[in-house]
């Protein structure tokens, strides 16, 4: 953006539609965590992961208006335009999970034990939490690569994809932590190596381009990264064949929810969700893939 307050100041940080989004962020954000922290509570893994995410991206957002309006990002070693592509998609999908954790676990309609104004400051911060979502999937649409566009490759389609990917991964990683006894087999320790490779070299993917660094590689960037995503595909078809082998097959596991399995703590519902979300990813990389052939690399922007 080009600066219209002087020479050390840009005011369009903050005026055009992408400042104005991030300006919301900011505000929705603060409004959530103090809302919860005043009166609202929270308890658990999952009020502490919401906490985190509210707070964690009203600081990056806070960051990211600081240097934009004071031109303090021309002075970092990195790609500016992937930095903030790359933290809108991920702020996006992570308050999207906050939005529907914190009213599911801790939002009731009855006062009932916690009394009328703790319910009160729960549904307030709930709704401030989805308006926060919407805040983030706007800086999205508005930042994402047009057709015919030269822009940073975190804005396109392929560089969103590869924050989904990531994302998705750790769902899966949280799964398989949850006692999905994914060390009963060989295969479905073979799914696992799958889940994680792919997953590292995803980052690495989004750490070089985020830092700018792709053009000092010796080898071409863009090609790696499509011959990589192909790769991917055929891992995770491997990976999506045989995790629901093993898991549901009545040979090796068990085709329908043992009736004895305790909510929260059953193996069943972890393989459940790691087979779910392991056709989501393999979708995503084949969509990736799809997209991948039309991209060019800019890792100045």
């Amino acid at each position: 953006m080009e600066s219209t307050g002087g020479p050390y100041l840009n005011t369009a940080a903050v005026t055009s539609p992408v400042g104005i989004a991030r300006l919301l962020q900011m505000m929705f954000g603060c409004t959530t965590f103090s809302l919860v922290a005043h009166q609202g509570g929270f308890s658990a893994a999952y009020g502490t992961f919401c906490m985190f995410v509210w707070t964690f991206c009203f600081a990056v957002t806070v960051f990211i208006i600081t240097c934009e309006f004071t031109h303090l990002h021309s002075c970092l070693s990195i790609s500016w335009g992937n930095f903030t592509a790359a933290f809108a998609m991920l702020a996006t999908l992570m308050s999207v999970t906050a939005a529907v954790i914190y009213p599911l676990y801790f939002v009731q309609l009855g006062c009932y034990p916690i009394g009328c104004e703790v319910r009160d400051f729960r549904i307030a911060a709930s709704v401030f939490a989805g308006l926060l979502f919407v805040a983030y999937a706007t800086e999205v649409f508005l930042t994402r690569a047009k057709p015919g566009q030269v822009t940073s490759y975190m804005a396109t389609v392929s560089g969103l994809l590869k924050i989904v990917q990531a994302f998705v991964a750790c769902i899966i990683f949280g799964a398989l932590v949850n006692d999905s006894q994914h060390s009963k087999y060989v295969a479905m320790q073979w799914c696992v190596a799958v889940y994680s490779f792919c997953f590292v070299v995803t980052v690495v993917v989004v750490a070089f381009s985020v830092t700018g660094k792709t053009a000092l590689l010796w080898f071409p960037f863009e090609r790696s990264v499509v011959v990589y995503t192909f790769g991917a595909v055929l891992l995770y078809v491997s990976a999506a064949v045989i995790w629901p082998v093993f898991c549901f097959d009545s040979k090796y596991g068990s085709p329908r929810r043992p009736g004895l399995c305790a909510k929260g703590r059953c193996p069943w519902d972890s393989q459940l969700v790691i087979a779910i979300f392991t056709y989501v990813n393999l979708l995503l990389y084949v969509v990736d893939l799809a997209y991948s052939q039309r991209i060019r690399f800019v890792s100045h922007l």
